[in-house]
């Protein structure tokens, strides 16, 4: 199974939404906010995982919208 997620990456002064293994940027947005919405229903139709960055480029959180029959517990929700 070839599982490519979503992530939320800083990208000069805007955010942009990039999927593992593309060059290219799905979408680009002015605000963290906008990337992380338009990310979450790219990883829900998907059937991903949609990992957060900081402007650092280190992760900050991730959320899956996969089929996991035994997701763990999601204690931030």
């Amino acid at each position: 199974m070839d599982k490519r997620d979503y992530h939320i990456v800083p990208d000069g002064d805007s955010w942009a939404v990039r999927r593992e293994g593309s060059s290219r940027a799905s979408s680009r947005h002015n605000s963290q906010r906008d990337a992380i919405d338009a990310g979450r229903d790219l990883a829900r139709r998907a059937r991903t995982e949609l990992v957060i960055h900081r402007p650092d480029g280190t992760i900050r959180d991730s959320d899956s919208y996969g089929g996991d029959p035994h997701p763990p517990k999601d204690r931030k929700h």
